[in-house]
């Protein structure tokens, strides 16, 4: 059965629970205000720009990258092949 909550309800608490839940709080309060204190900073700082040159030299970087990726595939595809027709010699 259980018991009912009422204004003549009571609890212990120790001294040491007390403390700690103060030290949460002031810790969650301290990140509170300091988490606000970044975002405001943030807001501040001027957007960073990226040049017409940074932009087609990172554009130019991401597609060499896919022609060595799928030369590289290209070739592993070759040499698997050729290991299934060596495999199927053997048998």
């Amino acid at each position: 059965m259980a018991k009912e909550l009422n204004e003549e309800t009571g609890f212990n608490i120790n001294v040491k629970t007390l403390i700690g839940i103060g030290f949460a709080m002031a810790t969650l309060i301290g990140m509170w205000f300091t988490l606000q204190a970044d975002i405001a900073e943030a807001k501040e700082l001027p957007k960073p720009e990226i040049s017409k040159m940074e932009f087609n030299m990172k554009d130019e970087n991401i597609r060499n990258t896919i022609i060595e990726t799928r030369d590289d595939v290209r070739k592993l595809e070759e040499r698997m092949i050729r290991m299934e027709d060596k495999i199927d010699a053997l048998k």
